[in-house]
């Protein structure tokens, strides 16, 4: 599926409210990312869970799947979607597995086991470019089925990390830097950059 920020779900979602200006000139005209976030355990994985779909959402992506008893970080993730702004949409759902076997388009899963991210993102960006982009990330163990369905298993080295930090990472390569430019609708409030403290404004 073609176009600029497609959904990719069979079941489709309502158009989103922001328009595709707010990205910078070379993101406009590519097909959405989706993260997908398999894996939460309750209590344990509360905090990482929120930080994995924040980093989602200041980083480029267009909408975050979390997969299980993940209502407070979706309410989390959209207070901060509502007071810094968007473009970003957060949802719950109890099962993944339809998820991956109706996506259209290509499927990333993110593992310390798979092929070096230097070595894959520049032909995953080529893909990108036509195709709607699922973006797998784990917690806990993950089914071999991930690794099957997958068109692409990458690792973001090769040693134990956080999987924050190996979707920070990919992202970045993936649009290039770009997403760092992107400007935020209906913001509330906005940070103003300093060389030392802190300065929040109330956006007029």
């Amino acid at each position: 599926m073609a176009g600029g920020r497609a959904s990719a779900f069979r079941s489709g979602r309502s158009e989103s409210r922001y328009p595709l200006d707010t990205l910078p000139s070379d993101m406009q005209d590519t097909p959405e990312v989706v993260v997908l976030r398999l894996g939460h355990r309750p209590g344990r994985d509360d905090r990482m869970t929120t930080h994995v779909a924040l980093t989602a959402r200041a980083l480029g992506a267009d909408r975050a799947v979390l997969v299980g008893d993940t209502s407070q970080a979706r309410e989390t993730v959209a207070d901060i979607t509502d007071r810094f702004g968007g473009p970003f949409d957060v949802t719950v759902t109890d099962a993944y597995r339809p998820i991956l076997r109706e996506w259209e388009g290509t499927v990333v899963h993110l593992t310390m086991y798979g092929e070096p991210v230097e070595a894959v993102t520049p032909t995953i960006r080529d893909r990108h470019r036509s195709e709607p982009l699922l973006l797998v990330v784990g917690a806990g163990k993950v089914d071999f089925e991930v690794y099957d369905r997958a068109d692409w298993n990458v690792g973001v080295t090769n040693q134990p990390h956080s999987e924050v930090a190996a979707l920070a990472v990919f992202l970045d390569r993936l649009f290039d830097g770009a997403e760092l430019d992107r400007e935020w609708v209906d913001a509330e409030r906005r940070v103003i950059p300093r060389e030392t403290g802190k300065r929040v404004e109330e956006v007029d």
